[in-house]
């Protein structure tokens, strides 16, 4: 035997014991005690996977197996998994990576775990050349987390492991992966309460995203460490020598924020590292029966702040009222006597490991032996019902669905508080006129804008979680339709909705004093009858929006001819009022639009929207100016559909349309990182590589980064389309969208 089969034959029977000794370290760290039944179930497992993958290496050039067994190991300890989880995690990619079909998976596993393993299978061919392969693999999990939420958690640990094996990866995939990462997969463990990975998955992306950044916060939180370890040791001794005066089972630690949530914090504030004063957060753990959970966390808070004194406006009641994902702690920023902001997070043992391990701790405490019990998997299928529809729609772009998706992974409500501190939940993306009227409806109604952190802000500021918020208002104000674009909350929007019914009542009550008038002087008698043919002649929908028209003069006083309308010496237009008069007024133009069912019916774009082919649109009758053409989700189409709907009429781009060489003006935003070249790097992909012509470009920069405002003409959404792909495909960071022209 050759000296090179010599040290091969070794080299397998060193990986071999390796093998076994990750494998029983894997069981080791299982928390639960193992039934005979489970312990095969684990092994059969392991077997499988060590078949599959035996000839498999990853590209650090370690045996394939070892990522399983460590998936396996991060489900079980640091997720704390069952039986079924560490099962699929050491089998996750074994249909992918050979011969095993999911029915073998199902005939030696049965079919709950061959569903989780179906959902974490990435899929063998890409639909659509222009998405990424993990793309249509994330619609497939999701579409599976729907029967199983472990799916998503398992898939979690996955990524976590290729996060930290990340190093042997090539500088492309390393940036894509972690770009990824930090796009989807820790907002999407954040949503689930998984704490400690979402902040290890963040920390893991800028280490291959920000390697500058990174390497400068860790070197200098490396440096600091024994001066924080002395000054977390100095401010914890004070309350620790109080809560041993009490009955309380404690437990004290200190740790360092996350890079990731530093680097954060001074890109937001822009001040430098050593400006940072929350570079660490204290945890007291109590050790409390369920009964006194709260009483014994504000114990706890009521001996820390009679030491130190806390932010007023930094105190978070999260066992009151807990996050949507199940976190509960009670959260104060207090001073030290060395003059330095300290965080102090006070938690029960069971709350702390709900907020470590998220979703995936419920099992332990709902008393259901393996997984996720059904009242908490129900409660994440009604997170995932709202894109339910983007899921199941397979003309759905994959990467149009994550962009998508992405919106929902941020929670449900945010938390926003009165200038004296009380608490007051939020739907996500509320904006200052939803917590004015939050507060009450006189508020809202009388709302012209607020302050939050202090800070000036208009009514349509969007709140973000944590804001203190004064609400500003003034008796000269009133609600507004434009007031429906920029509420969420269904309390603000039914207020706004009443006012304005309301006040359309009371305008049309000053319209029929005035109809009563004309009918006077033209001594027709004002009746029932009388009102219903002139409600019929004008295609208005009843008499109140007659009235209503008439006062705010949307039927001119020369078409009013009373006498004639109802003694019919005039006829009624077959088409709503407006059509004939603009007919006159507008020259023929060439037909790109069907408006209702003819072909040359004139009309004119909207500049509120500037709609162009591709769009869903809608046709407005004017009073003088014909049919204006909309976007169905233009600013404005709300309150016209929801006020003038009599005045609507359906609209089409003919089929035939998007062979001709018409242009259209669309507006195109763009906001990113300041740089040397941008305006003639975006010229030239619009001009130059896409062959767009520009109407006009304006670019504004402002602290290292800039915000550009572009028209262009373009054929139609798809054209549009592929010049903003083509943008962020050139500037990945870059934030790139369509606006409205002029906005």
């Amino acid at each position: 035997m050759s000296e090179g089969e010599i040290s091969i034959l070794e080299r397998e029977e060193i990986e071999r014991k390796e093998i076994l000794k990750r494998y029983k370290s894997l069981l080791r760290s299982i928390r639960h005690e193992l039934t005979s039944e489970q312990k095969k179930g684990i092994r059969a497992a392991f077997d499988l996977a060590l078949d599959a993958h035996k000839d498999m290496r990853r590209k650090s050039g370690e045996p394939y197996i070892y990522h399983p067994i460590a998936v396996a190991r991060i489900a079980a300890q640091e997720i704390g998994l069952g039986t079924t989880s560490i099962i699929c995690a050491l089998i996750h990619d074994v249909v992918e990576d050979s011969n095993y079909t999911v029915d073998d998976i199902k005939r030696k596993f049965g079919e709950k775990v061959s569903k989780i393993v179906d959902g974490l299978t990435k899929i063998k061919e890409v639909f659509d050349h222009t998405d990424s392969m993990q793309a249509e693999n994330f619609r497939k999990m999701l579409l599976t987390l729907s029967d199983d939420v472990r799916v998503i958690l398992v898939k979690l640990c996955d990524r976590l492991h290729n996060m930290r094996t990340l190093e042997s990866m090539s500088r492309k995939n390393q940036l894509k992966i972690a770009s990824e990462t930090l796009f989807l997969y820790a907002p999407l463990a954040h949503r689930l309460g998984l704490y400690n990975v979402k902040s290890e998955l963040e920390d893991l992306s800028i280490k291959y995203t920000q390697r500058e950044a990174y390497k400068d916060i860790s070197t200098k939180l490396n440096a600091k460490k024994a001066a924080r370890d002395r000054f977390i040791k100095k401010f914890i001794e004070p309350i620790k020598e109080k809560l041993e005066g009490t009955n309380l089972k404690f437990e004290i630690k200190g740790r360092p924020k996350s890079i990731y949530s530093i680097l954060k914090k001074m890109k937001q504030q822009d001040i430098p590292f050593e400006e940072v004063y929350d570079l660490f957060a204290v945890r007291i753990i109590v050790d409390a029966d369920p009964e006194r959970e709260k009483s014994d966390c504000w114990t706890a808070y009521s001996i820390v702040t009679d030491i130190y004194k806390p932010n007023p406006s930094r105190t978070r009641d999260w066992i009151t009222t807990p996050k949507s994902n199940g976190y509960e702690s009670l959260h104060t920023t207090v001073m030290s006597h060395d003059g330095k902001w300290v965080e102090v997070q006070i938690r029960t043992a069971r709350m702390d490991e709900i907020a470590e391990k998220g979703y995936a701790a419920h099992w332990k405490y709902k008393n259901t032996k393996d997984g996720i019990s059904n009242e908490e998997r129900s409660g994440v299928d009604g997170w995932l019902a709202r894109i339910k529809d983007i899921l199941e729609n397979p003309s759905t772009n994959a990467l149009e669905f994550i962009d998508d998706f992405k919106l929902q992974l941020i929670h449900e409500e945010i938390f926003v508080f009165t200038p004296n501190g009380d608490l007051k939940k939020m739907p996500k993306g509320a904006s200052a006129l939803d917590f004015a009227f939050e507060i009450h409806t006189q508020v809202g109604s009388k709302c012209i804008g607020a302050k939050v952190n202090n800070r000036l802000v208009p009514i349509s500021h969007i709140l973000s979680n944590g804001d203190q918020v004064e609400i500003l208002t003034s008796e000269k104000q009133h609600p507004r339709e434009e007031w429906l674009q920029i509420v969420i909350s269904g309390k603000a929007i039914a207020r706004i909705r009443n006012f304005l019914r309301e006040s359309k009542r009371e305008s049309a009550e000053k319209g029929k004093e005035l109809l009563k008038k004309k009918f006077g002087k033209e001594k027709v008698d004002f009746n029932e009858d009388n009102i219903h043919k002139l409600v019929r002649y004008f295609k208005v929908q009843s008499a109140l929006d007659l009235y209503y028209s008439i006062q705010k003069e949307l039927i001119p006083a020369d078409k009013l001819q009373i006498s004639n309308i109802i003694n019919k010496k005039v006829i009624a237009s077959p088409k709503p009022l407006g059509a004939e008069s603009a007919a006159q007024k507008s020259p023929p133009k060439k037909n790109e639009i069907i408006v209702g069912d003819e072909y040359d019916l004139p009309y004119s774009l909207s500049k509120c929207c500037s709609p162009i082919p591709g769009d869903d649109i809608f046709g407005f009758i004017t009073i003088g100016e014909g049919v204006k053409i909309h976007r169905t989700n233009c600013p404005n189409a709300v309150s016209l559909m929801s006020n003038y709907g009599y005045r609507i009429i359906k609209a089409q781009w003919k089929d035939s349309f998007v062979k001709t060489e018409t242009r259209f003006l669309a507006g195109v935003k763009i906001i990113g990182i300041d740089d040397v070249g941008v305006v003639s790097s975006l010229s030239n992909i619009i001009s130059k590589n896409m062959g767009v012509n520009m109407k006009a470009i304006t670019i504004e920069s402002h602290e290292g980064t800039f915000e550009g405002m572009i028209s262009v003409y373009v054929e139609d959404t798809k054209h549009l389309d592929n010049l903003i792909n083509n943008i962020k495909m050139k500037h990945p960071t870059m934030n790139v969208y369509r606006i409205e022209v002029g906005s």
